[in-house]
């Protein structure tokens, strides 16, 4: 078993490479190899257990969206707060009204019936679009409003399925219950996060271990204590470690750097490990039976519910038609969907088989369709930015207590005032330190005769304080005194 699922892993990771030419997201590829290798095509390894799935995609995604909160800044988050919280609030709203509505009149099912289908595919899936807005750099306030509304659109989601899969079962809440059950998880989570980054910044702060290794393993401990102090007091964990991952990702502790490094691999791998195992779980077979009420379903989504919902959602923002229609697009359906619709089946309902195959088979629909899609709808638009070379080196700082200096990483863009210069011309106070610089893959002496080029990737030892003033010189040049601008 441990052998097969080794080579599932390396088939997986060089997938990766295949996707990256043809333009394809990553998680198509991830999808591709478990379906291929499961039970209906090749019949490599025979995988069924919904149960299972869900309570192993339950902790993958804690770690997922840990990291996505941990990567967003402060300015991408008050750049884009109401709207995305809108979103993932009242957005999933009126996305499964209208879906649900639209499922009713025109396949007949009955409105209950139709409404948890519709909120079980209501919201977007943070997995599927963090990989992508990775894989596709979009313009910062976009990818922020995707990234925020995916990680924050899941309670409601959830809220949602239970209400109208109770409903079926014959056990159902008050409206009041549920509006309360909605602001505690939201409030809550969000209040646990807030604590929870404060202790966890505490303990890196006096760990003070010589093994980076600990530092590691703490990292997981803080974010499995976040999840479970949330889940214990019933508010939402999803929520509590996404917003503990953005405190902690914008404040300053020891092995920030290394703990960041970390959880980009785990995320990498969960995500990885999330989509392979769905592939395998997909049935195609089944599909043949539900196809055409997936792919309805996943159009009325994809083409009325989703830009009702946009539309109404950023009524109150600025957001230009393009934006609208762009967001729209990127309503990308991916693990958590698949994860809600196995709640009927659980709950014993009859129709919860079918119900599973249906919303699987859409979500496929919409990661081929749209997440394919998506980047080229963003160049035709004009939404991309250029994407960041990265150093295949990394030079860090790994101390055990406070210090007042940090390794920093500044990328050298077109415009630089400090491209053409050599290390000895620019005029950096004596406690600052250019340790190495990365030039087509290539590690480069920094020694004082070498002249910088577009597209260098230097690593600076500074002190901390000085990391705005030290990027602003590098990028802008000198600050001219009053008198000099006279």
């Amino acid at each position: 078993m441990l052998f097969f699922f080794a080579l599932l892993i390396l088939a997986s990771v060089f997938s990766t490479k295949i996707s990256e030419r043809i333009g394809i997201p990553v998680l198509i590829a991830f999808l591709a190899v478990g379906i291929i290798v499961g039970s209906d095509v090749l019949g490599l390894f025979y995988f069924s257990n919904a149960v299972l799935t869900k309570q192993i995609a339950d902790i993958l995604l804690i770690f997922i969206l840990f990291d996505g909160g941990f990567r967003t800044s402060r300015d991408e988050l008050n750049l884009v707060a109401k709207p995305a919280i809108t979103l993932a609030t009242i957005g999933v709203i009126i996305t499964a009204l209208a879906l649900g509505t639209a499922i009713h009149f025109i396949m007949h099912y009955d409105f209950t019936t139709s409404m948890m289908i519709a909120s079980i595919i209501s919201s977007t899936d943070a997995a599927a679009v963090f990989l992508i807005t990775r894989q596709n750099p979009l313009k910062k306030k976009l990818a922020a409003t995707l990234n925020i509304e995916s990680a924050a659109n899941d309670p409601m989601a959830i809220l949602l399925t239970i209400a109208f899969v109770e409903s079926l079962a014959g056990k159902s809440s008050t409206p009041l219950q549920f509006i309360g059950e909605l602001a505690w998880q939201f409030s809550g989570g969000i209040f646990v996060g807030f604590v929870l980054s404060y202790i966890s910044r505490f303990l890196f702060d006096h760990l003070k271990s010589e093994n980076r290794g600990y530092y590691y393993v703490l990292i997981i401990g803080v974010i499995l204590l976040t999840y479970g102090a949330a889940d214990l007091i019933k508010a939402n964990g999803i929520i509590a470690v996404f917003f503990m991952g953005y405190w902690l990702g914008n404040s300053s502790f020891i092995a920030k750097r290394g703990v960041s490094n970390f959880m980009e691999g785990i995320s990498t791998f969960g995500n990885m490990a999330l989509f392979l195992m769905l592939g395998l779980l997909a049935s195609p077979r089944n599909f043949a039976a539900v196809w055409k009420e997936g792919l309805l379903i996943v159009l009325l989504m994809i083409f009325i519910a989703r830009p009702i919902a946009v539309i109404l959602s950023t009524l109150p923002f600025r957001y230009s038609f393009k934006e609208r229609t762009f967001l729209s697009w990127g309503g990308i359906k991916g693990a958590v969907p698949i994860v809600l619709a196995t709640y009927p089946a659980a709950y014993g309902l009859s129709s919860g088989n079918s119900v599973f195959n249906i919303i699987f088979f859409a979500v496929i629909i919409s990661c081929l369709l749209q997440g394919s899609t998506l980047g080229f709808f963003a160049q035709k638009l004009k939404f991309t930015v250029p994407k960041r070379p990265s150093s295949p080196f990394s030079v860090e700082l790994h101390s055990v207590r406070k210090s007042k200096l940090d390794m920093f990483e500044f990328q050298v863009y077109d415009n630089a005032y400090c491209i053409g210069k050599k290390l000895m011309e620019l005029s950096l106070d004596k406690d600052i330190l250019i340790t190495s610089i990365t030039r087509n893959g290539e590690m480069v002496p920094p020694k004082g005769n070498v002249a910088l080029k577009a597209d260098d990737i230097l690593f600076i030892l500074a002190p901390v304080s000085s990391g705005e003033e030290l990027f602003s010189y590098l990028k802008n040049g000198p600050k001219q005194t009053a008198t000099e601008e006279l």
